[in-house]
């Protein structure tokens, strides 16, 4: 996937700036609050229709404007073109446009460019809680399959029904067993689709990863685990049906402690992703460097992961990347980057190096 070109207007602190990025690597430097990250978040809002990092469509609306728009050109690695508007106002909220076509919901777009972010502020995937690392999984898995969006999106809804559940024959005491039995049943079947995939995802993605990370250190050998708080064997694996049958079991186990708690206490909302480098767990082991390696390691082996699921090559745009990494690393990843594809790296200082296109932020911008 290329970006050929993108307008931003009313869009952070870009009143009106034109961008026509390089088809492989280009860093884009300058100061620090000239605007660098909000020119990759534009990028990312076409993408997957959404902020950085959490942020609300108002955050990113200029100071005293009533509007922003984004309009994009990408051309497909089978050289389709492809046209994406986001409108966002007060009044009438967000608008995602396709080829001239409003896209609704926004979910029908996640996967249609695949794309993968890296900011500082990120770091929290290895260093943060579990949430953190399991939004990492969510939004990778996103991109490559529409059936697993689906179900985390009904998960969500049958978990917060069943809780609701809880509070109440908690709180009146009532016997609603038959309507707990219903919510049980369908959150244990969403469960067990989530859990399913997500322990693909990790099988697929482990080998991709330990080779990537081989790239910048040959002494330390990395490892994700995915830990579930419904705990099962491997074996147990065989079906959905039955992966789903297991999990109605456990539930049924629990029922009469999640009523004292008037809560779910276990499923795929409270997984974990253990992050090892030679069999240590890094939030206690690793030095700073190694923990932004981790993640740097990540995010870049979301590519080949993207391209071997979708036959697309993802667009990656780098925050800040090169801050912490000494001579050596900065070196290896280069050497990672050149057959990627577009890249788009941001950088306060002017970074220059074969084959990469280096431009000032204030060559954007027109009056």
């Amino acid at each position: 996937m290329l970006l050929n070109s993108l307008k931003y207007n009313n869009f952070r602190n870009h009143q009106f700036l034109y961008f026509k990025p390089a088809d492989g690597i280009t860093i884009i430097y300058g100061k620090n609050g000239s605007g660098k990250t909000s020119l990759l978040e534009g990028v990312h809002y076409c993408a997957l229709t959404k902020g950085l990092v959490g942020a609300n469509d108002s955050e990113c609306l200029s100071f005293l404007s009533e509007f922003f728009l984004l309009d994009a050109n990408f051309t497909s690695d089978n050289e389709l073109p492809l046209s994406v508007k986001v409108t966002y106002t007060k009044e009438k909220e967000k608008k995602i446009i396709v080829n001239n076509s409003e896209v609704k919901p926004f979910s029908l777009h996640i996967g249609r460019i695949p794309c993968i972010i890296f900011t500082p502020s990120e770091m929290v995937i290895v260093t943060g809680s579990p949430i953190e690392r399991r939004r990492f999984m969510d939004n990778a898995i996103c991109q490559t399959n529409s059936k697993y969006l689906h179900d985390l999106m009904a998960y969500r809804r049958v978990l917060t029904q069943r809780n609701a559940l809880l509070l109440q024959i908690h709180e009146k005491h009532n016997i609603q067993k038959d309507m707990l039995s219903l919510w049980t049943e369908h959150l244990a079947v969403h469960a067990a689709a989530i859990v399913y995939a997500r322990v693909q995802f990790i099988d697929a993605f482990n080998e991709r990863f330990k080779q990537l990370y081989a790239q910048f250190s040959l002494d330390e050998h990395p490892c994700i685990v995915y830990r579930s708080s419904l705990p099962y064997e491997r074996e147990q694996e065989t079906s959905l049906d039955h992966l789903s049958s297991f999990f109605y079991k456990r539930y049924l186990q629990t029922e009469d402690q999640e009523i004292f708690r008037s809560q779910t206490i276990t499923g795929p909302h409270r997984d974990e992703l253990q992050f090892l480098i030679n069999n240590k767990d890094i939030k206690k082991y690793a030095s700073q460097g190694q923990l932004r390696t981790f993640l740097i390691t990540l995010k870049l082996s979301l590519h080949q992961y993207f391209l071997d699921f979708l036959d697309e090559k993802p667009i990656c745009l780098l925050d800040d990347i090169f801050s912490e990494l000494d001579a050596s690393r900065v070196s290896s990843l280069f050497k990672i980057l050149e057959p990627f594809g577009q890249t788009i790296i941001t950088s306060t200082e002017k970074i220059a190096h074969q084959n990469v296109t280096t431009l000032s932020i204030e060559s954007f911008r027109n009056p």
